[in-house]
């Protein structure tokens, strides 16, 4: 079995009589736990009257958990057809918590050179043997797939976050196969806008199956905050009792909770939304700039500006010109390839992007 791994840690912890377990403490109850220490979220003093309270008043594991966060994690695991989900409170925070807990000492994380920063603060954070593999080379992954030991785990992003690329997940989910590895994925930019109604890229290939864990982010198409790692319930368990990010932090409140709910009624629906936003993605890659652009079929396009004086001249030229783009600098990316970070939305208009492309050409 492939998660005998997570399996015996709880188990450990279980022969310990340590296993933590959520329970959603009782609003009859009289409070002697919670961190509401003046009794502004009990009372409300935050809100208006019919409002959900402002706090969640602890960590999940004390006073935080509540039944509108367990319904929601069903929710999103049913949509993105996962047998469990569990919410952190941000990106950043579930992929630490997932990779500085889940794999151990002698284990080999394998993960894409371009992948993002919580991605790498978290392997950082594990003790287990890491190597980085070229951006999206299945070919250089296998070859470090041939020399790993222990546990290995596979990490990368489904839609990158500066270069705006999309992951060779097919040649990626071969390979985990192949070699019995566990496939990570952090879907924080396909939510919302790949699949049909905006699932993700994991299922629009029809490979949630073969996928270990996937992290889905509320923070950019979902319009909200917060993030939810998707996976067995054995490794929701074991994210409850091993992940720090979640284990010592105060719950989100009901509030944001409920705007998760509300994207994921909402979003679902949004396939003119994700059409347009479609045809502008074509409309820019096809245009000419007069400087290299990065080949994306995503909302972010990149635009290569070498140096961070000349990217940062451009972008403070643009806002001139009532442009908000920022510059992105080395050493976020690699030295030469300094550019602008520019994000398509459905509520662009052609002439908007229009505007953009002109004013580009007539910096050079």
């Amino acid at each position: 079995m492939k998660e005998n791994f997570l399996h015996r840690k709880l188990d450990e912890r279980k022969e310990q009589q340590a296993f933590r377990q959520l329970r959603i403490s009782g609003s009859e109850m009289i409070d002697f736990c919670s961190n509401d220490y003046l009794g502004i979220v009990k009372n409300r003093l935050l809100g208006v009257a019919g409002e959900t309270a402002s706090g969640s008043t602890g960590s999940r594991l004390l006073t935080g958990n509540y039944e509108m966060i367990e319904e929601t994690e069903q929710l999103i695991a049913s949509f993105h057809q996962s047998e469990a989900a569990l919410i952190f409170n941000s990106g950043y925070d579930a992929n630490t918590g997932l990779l500085s807990s889940v794999p151990q000492r002698g284990d080999t994380i394998l993960y894409d050179q371009l992948s993002h920063a919580s991605i790498r603060d978290g392997i950082r954070l594990s003790f287990a043997d890491a190597f980085s593999f070229r951006h999206n080379d299945p070919a250089d992954l296998e070859a470090r797939l041939q020399k790993s030991g222990g546990n290995v785990f596979i990490v990368t992003e489904s839609i990158f976050s500066m270069d705006g690329d999309v992951c060779p997940l097919k040649e990626l989910a071969g390979l985990s196969e192949k070699y019995n590895a566990n496939l990570v994925i952090d879907e924080a930019h396909a939510t919302g806008v790949l699949g049909e109604k905006g699932e993700g890229l994991v299922q629009l290939l029809g490979l949630q199956e073969q996928v270990f864990a996937r992290v889905h982010t509320f923070g950019k198409a979902c319009g909200t905050h917060g993030a939810a790692v998707l996976g067995s319930a054995a490794l929701r368990d074991y994210l409850i009792n091993f992940a720090r990010s979640f284990i010592y932090t105060t719950a989100l409140p009901a509030e944001t909770i409920q705007r998760i709910k509300t994207s994921y009624a909402v979003f679902p629906r949004l396939q003119q939304e994700r059409a347009r936003l479609n045809e502008l993605i074509n409309y820019f890659q096809s245009a000419e700039t007069g400087y290299e652009k990065m080949l994306s079929r995503s909302p972010v396009q990149g635009v290569i500006v070498p140096g961070n004086r000349e990217v940062r001249s451009l972008a403070e030229q643009l806002r001139t010109g009532n442009l908000d783009i920022r510059p992105i600098l080395y050493p976020t990316v690699p030295k030469g390839l300094e550019r602008l970070r520019i994000v398509l939305h459905a509520f662009n208009s052609e002439e908007e992007l229009d505007m953009l492309l002109n004013c580009l050409k007539n910096s050079l």
